[in-house]
């Protein structure tokens, strides 16, 4: 099934200026989902699952967060933390009219999804959550991202020089995730040493007692072998919340590479989240 996709644009007054964030909407009508990119990624990776969303009848939104993609990247790390996205994507469902959806991401975006969650818990349908970085991903996380934060900030001709390389390289005549990598390696040294600093030094995710509180349904999928996303940080979180579901990935590459068993589950959550409106609204006497 083809769904129609348009670029859109909104724009948000920060402590930077005023700053462009750029988006993607697949398919049309009122059952809401917003996908959210991985940390330094763009919003394009999440472009599968949006296209498997939407051929179900979901309208379905991907976000650039500010810092990445083709959204604004202000050098100031203090626009960047967890909670200064999440309160982005409250921003963009206004623009978009939204009063719901079910919000979902990957890595950052999971935990971006769970700050909207903590933020306006009535505004979320449902949460899907892929490789949500909580207790058990602290020491991993620091090891993976502290060495990027100092290139970039005192060694800035090393991400500025990969940038020049990559950025060139025509993402037509490439495979689709290597054209990704390619688009997470077009970064500048001061936004992405901003982007990193404003997330190491602020709350990684909502606590433990928030998340406890969080009653709305939520698909929460962990990898095993995965040191930076630990299956234990996604079990942990699918014990915490009362309506929450764990489903096991067989890789980290399962999804990018053999999509169908979990974007079928994707679609099944969302869809469901959505039905039960639906069910809801039906006129007594109905027999539809």
């Amino acid at each position: 099934m083809l769904v129609s996709e348009r670029i859109g644009q909104f724009f948000l007054q920060s402590d930077s200026g005023r700053d462009r964030l750029e988006y993607t909407e697949y398919g049309t009508g009122d059952s809401w989902v917003v996908l959210v990119h991985g940390q330094l990624m763009p919003r394009r990776m999440q472009q599968p699952l949006a296209r498997a969303l939407a051929s179900e009848g979901l309208h379905v939104v991907t976000v650039d967060l500010l810092g990445h993609g083709r959204s604004d990247r202000p050098a100031d790390p203090l626009v960047y933390s967890m909670t200064a996205f999440g309160e982005q994507v409250l921003a963009l469902l206004d623009h978009l009219g939204a009063p719901q959806a079910v919000i979902g991401g990957t890595s950052l975006g999971a935990n971006v999804s769970l700050e909207v969650a903590a933020a306006a818990p009535e505004r979320v349908r449902g949460l899907i959550l892929e490789m949500p970085v909580l207790d058990n991903a602290v020491e991993a996380g620091i090891v993976a991202f502290a060495p990027l934060m100092f290139a970039a900030r005192f060694l800035p001709f090393t991400v500025n020089g990969l940038r020049r390389v990559t950025k060139p390289v025509p993402r037509g005549i490439v495979p689709f995730w290597v054209g990704i990598a390619l688009d997470t390696c077009n970064q500048r040294a001061d936004s992405m040493a901003a982007v990193v600093h404003g997330i190491f030094f602020g709350r990684v995710a909502p606590s433990s007692k928030v998340r406890r509180a969080m009653t709305m349904p939520a698909l929460v999928v962990g990898h095993p072998s995965d040191p930076i996303h630990p299956a234990a940080d996604a079990a942990m979180l699918a014990a915490e919340m009362p309506h929450a579901t764990f489903v096991r990935a067989h890789s980290i590459l399962e999804w990018r590479l053999w999509p169908d068993r979990l974007d079928r589950e994707a679609v099944d959550f969302a869809l469901g989240c959505w039905k039960k409106e639906a069910r809801a609204r039906r006129p007594r006497g109905s027999t539809a």
